[in-house]
């Protein structure tokens, strides 16, 4: 057998950063036809606006831009442990996020946080650290 390939970025959402408070990270597999892979290994995806649910004890990542396409639905693969860990972490007030979408040779993945939201005077801390750290206020 060959070497595994390490997965490439495809995309990621960067809004998730800005505007929750990220905790632990979850690798999903996704549920795809053939157009929508190619639509994603050619970078004509955005995550910006989309997020996850649970329905029926599965998880489903909803709003998902594809192309000129919008406000698709697509089934998220996990198994059952962790997909009862994000729904007790969702009933404490947690959101699970989508951040990154990676795909390398033959699988596309997504890579979901549970995070808790910002209020404004966090958000106006997060702006204000990374200008710091920029060297804006040296």
């Amino acid at each position: 057998m060959g070497k595994q390939k390490k997965p490439d970025l495809v995309t990621v959402n960067r809004k998730a950063h800005y505007d929750y408070q990220l905790g632990d990270e979850l690798v999903a597999g996704m549920v795809l036809t053939g157009p929508e892979v190619r639509l994603i290994r050619d970078h004509h995806v955005q995550l910006k606006g989309s997020f996850v649910t649970i329905r029926n004890d599965e998880l489903w990542l909803n709003n998902l831009t594809l192309g000129a396409d919008t406000a698709r639905n697509i089934k998220l693969l996990a198994t059952r442990k962790q997909i009862a860990s994000l729904a007790r972490e969702k009933v404490a007030g947690s959101t699970i996020v989508p951040v990154k979408l990676l795909g390398g040779d033959r699988h596309i993945k997504l890579v979901i946080a549970v995070g808790k939201g910002k209020k404004k005077y966090d958000k106006r801390e997060t702006i204000k650290k990374r200008d710091f750290e920029r060297g804006r206020y040296a």
